[in-house]
This record gives C-alpha cells, sequence and structure tokens, in this order.
C-alpha cells in the first residue's frame, strides 16, 4: 500500500460520508484523520448538529462495528466493560462483554455519568485493553471512542477531568450549517422514503487497520519535530495558561500530522501538517490562568496565537532526499601485507570521484582530516523547499527569530551542535 492509496481510500471515505452530512467537509476530515491517526474524538457542540450521525455513519462507511453508549447518573462501570454472568444452561460464570468490545464506540453525553463510569473507558482508551474480574482482555482492531457533550445545560454534569481529556486525539465542534447546505439537507430529506440513510461500506476493518499501519510509516524530520516541541513548549511557558501540553499532546499533534499527510498523498510531515491540526490537537489540553478565565479568554485562541507566532522551519527534508545529500565517508586503512613502520605517519586515501554514496549504518557521513579546520561544516541538512513547488533544492534555514509575542517566553539562543570527529593517532617515534 502506498501513500496514495491511503489518499484515494481517505476520498473515497468522505465522499461516502458527505452523503449522509452535509456542508461539512472540514469537520469530517478531522474526524478521518483521527481514524487514520488512531485516536480518539471529542465532539462538542449543541444538540442537533449530527454529532451522533457522524459517529454511526463513519461506523457504516469504514465497514467498523458501531456500539453506542448512553451515559447517564445512573450509568456503572460493568454497563460499559462488561461483568461475568451465570450461564442459564450450565450456571457456569461467562463474563459477558460489555459495548466496549466494539470497533467505533460512541459515549454520547459522556459528561453526564459519574466520574467512576468516566474512568471505566481510561484504560480502555489508552492501552486498548479490558480489566475485569482480574483479567485482562484485549480490545478488538481498530478501536475508536467518539465522545460528545453538550456545551449548555451543564446543570447534573460531571466535567470530564484532565486525565481523560487528554486522552482524546482531537476535539472539535460541528456548528450549524450554512443556509445553502440547510436547504440541500431538506430537500435531500424529503426525496428519501425515511429519516435514516444507510451507507454503504468503502472500507473494511482490515482496510482501516493496513491504513493505520501505512500513516506510521510517514516520514518525520528533525525541523518539523523541533517544531512540534516549540510548539508546546510555548503552551508550557504562555503567560496565559497554568499548565500547557504535556508530551502526550506532543505525541498527539505528531500523529494527526502524520495522517493529515498521508491523506494529501505525500511520505513526509510538513509544518503546514502541524498547524492545522494544532488547535483540534491542543486546545482541549491547557488549563487557563483564573483572571484569563474570567475574560472570557478561550484555550483555542490561545493555542491559534502561538501558531501564528512560533517560527516555522523554512524547509524540511523528504525522505527520498537524505541520502542524496550526504557526504562521502571516508576511512583510515594501512596497506595490508606489509609489516608495520614505526616512522609512519597516517595519510589520507586518494580521493574519489564525486558521486552520491550512502554510508554505513553507524558511521559518521564523512572523513576526519587532522589539522583542517573547516572539518565538520558542511553537514547542515538541505532539502527542498516548502515554499514552492518546485523541485529546487535549498540550504537549512538560519536561527530561528525571536518572538515577540507575549504569549512566549524567550527560550534564549540555540547553539549550533557539531560533531566531534575522532582523535588524531599519534605518531610513533
Amino acid at each position: 500500500m502506498s501513500h496514495t492509496d491511503v489518499q484515494m481510500a481517505a476520498e473515497r471515505l468522505l465522499n461516502e460520508l458527505e452523503r449522509a452530512i452535509v456542508g461539512k467537509r472540514q469537520v469530517l476530515e478531522l474526524i478521518v484523520t483521527a481514524l487514520l491517526a488512531n485516536g480518539h474524538i471529542l465532539l462538542e457542540d449543541v444538540p442537533g448538529v449530527a454529532k451522533t450521525a457522524i459517529a454511526r455513519a463513519l461506523a457504516e462507511a469504514a465497514g467498523l462495528r458501531f456500539a453506542r453508549v448512553q451515559f447517564t447518573p445512573d450509568l456503572i462501570p460493568a454497563d460499559i466493560t462488561g461483568a461475568t454472568v451465570l450461564a442459564g444452561a450450565t450456571g457456569e460464570p461467562t463474563f459477558q462483554p460489555g459495548p466496549v468490545f466494539a470497533n467505533l464506540v460512541l459515549g454520547d453525553e459522556i459528561n453526564r455519568a459519574p466520574p467512576k463510569t468516566q474512568s471505566a473507558l481510561l484504560e480502555a482508551m489508552e492501552e486498548r485493553q479490558v480489566t475485569a474480574d482480574a483479567v485482562t482482555r484485549r480490545l478488538p482492531e481498530p478501536f475508536l471512542v467518539v465522545g460528545t457533550q453538550n456545551p449548555i445545560e451543564q446543570e447534573g454534569t460531571y466535567p470530564l477531568p484532565e486525565a481523560q481529556l487528554d486522552r482524546f486525539l482531537i476535539r472539535t465542534g460541528v456548528g450549524y450549517p450554512g443556509r445553502d447546505h440547510e436547504v440541500e439537507l431538506l430537500m435531500r430529506r424529503a426525496e428519501r422514503a425515511g429519516d435514516r440513510l444507510s451507507l454503504q461500506p468503502v472500507l473494511s476493518r482490515d482496510d482501516v487497520v493496513g491504513l493505520q499501519k501505512r500513516v506510521e510509516q510517514v516520514h518525520v524530520s528533525r525541523p518539523v519535530a523541533q517544531y512540534v516541541v516549540d510548539l508546546v513548549e510555548a503552551t508550557r511557558n504562555s503567560p496565559r495558561t497554568e499548565a500547557g501540553a504535556s508530551p502526550r499532546g506532543s505525541l498527539a499533534l505528531l500523529k494527526a500530522g502524520r495522517a493529515r499527510a498521508a491523506m494529501a498523498g505525500r511520505s513526509h510531515v510538513l509544518p503546514d501538517d502541524i498547524k492545522a491540526v494544532a488547535e483540534p490537537c491542543l486546545a482541549h489540553r491547557l488549563l487557563l490562568q483564573p483572571d484569563q478565565w474570567v475574560r472570557g479568554v478561550r484555550t483555542e485562541q490561545v493555542v491559534r496565537e502561538i501558531v501564528g507566532q512560533v517560527p516555522a522551519p523554512q524547509s524540511v527534508e523528504p525522505l527520498d532526499q537524505q541520502a542524496r545529500h550526504r557526504p562521502l565517508q571516508e576511512t583510515w586503512s594501512q596497506p595490508s601485507g606489509r609489516p608495520a613502520d614505526p616512522n609512519a605517519t597516517w595519510q589520507a586515501p586518494p580521493p574519489r570521484p564525486a558521486a552520491p554514496s550512502q554510508p554505513s549504518p553507524g558511521s559518521p557521513g564523512g572523513g576526519y582530516v587532522p589539522g583542517n579546520p573547516s572539518w565538520g561544516q558542511g553537514f547542515e541538512s538541505q532539502s527542498r523547499s516548502l515554499l514552492t513547488d518546485s523541485e529546487q533544492v535549498v540550504g537549512s534555514a538560519g536561527p530561528e527569530p525571536a518572538s515577540a509575542s507575549p504569549l512566549i517566553a524567550p527560550r534564549g539562543e540555540r547553539e549550533t551542535q557539531r560533531r566531534a570527529g575522532p582523535p588524531e593517532p599519534p605518531r610513533v617515534s
């Protein structure tokens, strides 16, 4: 399976979902991104905007086994994970799996159950397993939790703890449709014979697992990884936040960026992929200062400003360009078959033709020449420019400019690390 296959499969899935969900292409792309990244989704919006319909449509179009749990104050953990019951015929204790043993589990109004019941999903969402009666059982693959909650009518609800919010890969809303899209929605309903719209499965469970494994092969360059860390560190150092995103947030941002790159048919992640998923991946992981909360500042606004202020790398190195720019490897050797000369000195081997070659694993990228002060220079990575679609290879970017944003604490100048060459062999007198 190639990255083009991932792009085509995602396009088929999105087109099928749009048969049921009208005018929400960007939201659906984000949902499919989480599915390919093997992450959970939290949909937070007012009633009646198709949150439940999106989850059900995703399960039907992707060929996944669907289960729905309506969270209520009297729900207990065994109603989700399952329990051991006595079989009617034999009377033997038998474990009855709960609805969590499905591929896509919809936790509807997830904030209306008490914390004890909410915590029943923690192990399932993180480890993809359930422990009941001292026995650990693996959940099927793929496994995806779609939680919904209503931002209004908060009476009698139990806000999700930060530990559970942190386990959702993304949080997003749906929003009201536009006027034309809502008219189209009404016309489609008028042409149907009922409320229920059945979608055709365009993928299977094995296809989804294969797509998720392919996403794990998307290349991430060091500049992109550093950019992810810079964004997350900025959320921690912001004067508006009491607590920023954790390393789990960095991993979530990386996973979502990989999935978005694969959906675009690329084999490597661009900074634009990280920017596109930064807000839904990081906003629900921040805790605002009390004064900011009183002023009505939202975490989405903080993340948006941070993305606008943290400098992105000007160039990254795609996977297929790595070997092309590596310098030749030079090795030291003495002529074989001759006795050791006590007065011999080390001499560099004769120059080789200037042709690309890939050094062996674990060896340095170039030869060490004693007394040459310029050794170690020229190893900066070169890559394709992100600013244009041309094939021009550009050098690495210069030092990152200091940010003047009040949200980002100064980090100081970064020191350029050079490779330390091997010590010069001593002369034998």
